[in-house]
């Protein structure tokens, strides 16, 4: 009978799931047979006991194998991080749709492309959308509320629907071209395109013609420099998965093909691989574990599952093999489990290749070559600096191809009582704080003392043209030194200008503001996190968050000072602008004219004795 089992140590810690065609012939297998592998063996030496759970099918028992391995983590299973909240780009249903990245379950009200591979992915395609089709980002609640058109606008990434610049059916248009775009057929787009300009043009409407003509110049120069567009037409969407194994670590590396465009890779270190004598699974072993935790999440409810994640054709560079209850090899095809499951999952056939040709044989060797990079670079970030790096990264999730790429802005709001407001802006990228790269902001038009509306007015203006910025310019983590509040503020501004609000991350202070203490609040609804002063994640985050508040300080303290000076020379009768500024040019600021005598005061051009006297007692 079919089933499912589990493995327990003395202290009663589960050690092993696995399932079963025969669970009593694969059970008592483990402690009949002598030529174990080393893993297998340690593993049954910690057995103490055993539970099994009877199913009625084989599909059955792998779903409960995939959601027991999913829950328990056992040490014994090659376990990959359950982190499948996968990007996608969005056409909403709203009579204007709106482009946006999106990441969750899928909605069918809306209209969704991909899954991408990271949010880059996604932030370069939604950039060549707005760029070519121009088609707005802000949120429903910004949209309806406009009067006038935004900065996207002005700065032609937008045709401004909101303010009934054009008409339902042409931006209708211009929305059915872009999901043509994302469905891989840009010919016909670049030919509709073309179509519309000679028409506008043969009508003499010169000026809509030039922009056709532009758009069409944007369009050709994308898929020029996309070269992967070029040589991989008709070939649809397929996933290439690729294993490889270094010095006792192993990589899978997911490249995904939409569209006939590589989108891109995503690595993957499994855990779970221990063993006695540091014998690793076969690359067989963990490419079918990788394919059961990656496309059969939610398989218990079907109306939610993401039918898009399944590619038709996944291509691999080891084929996957069907074992016996005794654990030997029957053949290397797909296991009829899994395959079965993935087939009923997807609604259509599955094809799995190991040994493609043409376009596809490229791509494998590509996604072989990337794996062992992310593998080398793993091996690499292991100590100092770097460490802090790959903890932050990880425990956020963020998608990084190499650890020199994570690019973090932190702000911070700094005055006295109100008094000097400023604002700074830090960074931190390849590997160090970059000083030449941070901003001060005067922070003007507020109630004294509002840190919500300085936090307000700084993001404004540092991310007004966000849209813009070059993708190494682009922030992975945006760090604000604040609780909800500022959070909330921050989540306000992001929206409005239709920036990913999952960027962003608030530092709240822990009791007596000690390292450790802090809690990190997510923008996203993702819940309060709390690290702990052991986190060398929390560390990092601590380094940025200080350099970030001591930036804000000298500032303030300054323009403080600076103030304050201009404002006691200007309280004496006679000193006006050209005479202060020669006299703190001459001493080198306040603090100089008040160490200087009446004399050397008196020497300075259009002051006299007389006024000399009266700045000496004023500044003494």
């Amino acid at each position: 009978m079919p089933g499912v089992y589990r493995f327990f140590d003395e202290a009663g810690h589960i050690l092993y799931v696995g399932k079963a065609r025969n669970l009593k012939k694969r059970v008592s297998s483990y402690f009949q047979r002598t030529q174990l592998s080393p893993r297998i063996e340690l593993m049954v030496g910690k057995i103490a006991r055993y539970e099994t759970t009877v199913t009625r099918t084989e599909t059955e028992a792998l779903i409960l194998e995939n959601n027991l391995i999913k829950e328990l983590a056992p040490p014994f299973n090659i376990l990959f991080r359950d982190d499948k909240s996968y990007p996608y780009v969005m056409l909403t249903g709203h009579e204007f749709p709106r482009l946006a990245s999106y990441r969750g379950k899928i909605d069918k009200r809306n209209h969704y492309f991909g899954p991408f591979p990271n949010s880059w992915a996604v932030r370069n395609s939604v950039q060549i959308l707005q760029k070519v089709f121009r088609l707005r980002t802000c949120e429903d609640s910004v949209f309806k509320n406009r009067s006038r058109p935004c900065l996207l606008h002005q700065i032609h990434r937008c045709s401004a629907p909101c303010v009934g610049r054009l008409s339902v059916n042409q931006y209708g248009q211009d929305v059915a071209q872009a999901t043509r775009f994302l469905e891989g057929d840009h010919g016909r787009v670049l030919s509709e395109l073309e179509k519309e300009m000679h028409a506008h043009s043969e009508a003499m409407e010169f000026e809509m013609a030039a922009v056709l003509r532009d758009r069409i110049a944007d369009l050709s120069s994308v898929l020029q420099q996309q070269a992967m567009d070029t040589v991989a037409e008709g070939e649809g969407d397929v996933d290439i998965i690729a294993v490889a194994q270094m010095e006792g670590m192993v990589c899978v590396n997911l490249a995904m093909v939409r569209g006939g465009r590589h989108l891109g890779d995503r690595a993957y270190f499994p855990k779970g691989l221990r063993s006695a004598s540091g014998e690793l699974p076969t690359p067989a072993e963990i490419l079918e574990a990788f394919i059961a935790q990656h496309y059969l999440d939610d398989i218990g409810n079907q109306e939610q599952a993401n039918t898009h994640l399944i590619p038709p054709v996944l291509v691999l560079n080891h084929a996957l093999t069907s074992a016996s209850d005794d654990g030997s090899v029957m053949s290397e095809t797909p296991p009829a489990d899994l395959h079965d499951l993935l087939n009923a999952q997807a609604g259509r056939k599955i094809t799995f290749l190991h040994q493609p040709q043409g376009q596809r044989r490229h791509w494998l060797a590509m996604a072989e070559g990337n794996a062992k990079l992310a593998l080398t670079k793993r091996l690499v970030e292991t100590g100092g600096q770097l460490a802090r790096a790959r903890s932050l990264a990880d425990i956020l999730s963020l998608e990084l191809e190499s650890l020199d790429q994570l690019r973090i802005e932190c702000f911070d709001i700094s005055h006295t009582s109100g008094e000097a407001t400023q604002a700074s802006c830090v960074v931190y990228t390849k590997n160090a704080m970059q000083s030449s790269e941070y901003r001060r902001f005067n922070i003007n038009d507020i109630t004294p003392g509002d840190d919500y509306a300085a936090m307000r007015q700084v993001l404004q203006r540092r991310y007004a043209n966000f849209q813009e910025l070059p993708l190494d310019k682009i922030p992975h983590v945006i760090l604000i030194d604040g609780g909800k509040g500022q959070v909330e503020m921050a989540r306000q501004v992001f929206s409005e200008f239709g920036i990913d609000i999952s960027l962003i991350v608030g530092v709240a202070k822990g009791e007596g503001r000690k390292v450790g203490l802090e809690t990190l609040i997510f923008a996203d609804g993702r819940l309060p996190l709390e690290l702990g002063i052991d986190s060398a994640a929390l560390l990092l985050v601590a380094q940025i968050r200080d350099e970030a508040h001591r930036f804000a300080i000298t500032g303030m303290r300054a323009k403080r000072a600076k103030a304050r000076t201009v404002s006691r020379l200007e309280e004496i009768e006679g000193i006006g602008a050209k005479r202060r500024q020669k006299l703190l040019a001459r001493f080198g600021g306040l603090k100089g004219v008040a160490n200087a005598s009446i004399e050397e005061i008196a020497s300075v051009e259009g002051v006299s004795l007389t006024l000399a006297e009266q700045i000496y007692r004023q500044l003494h």
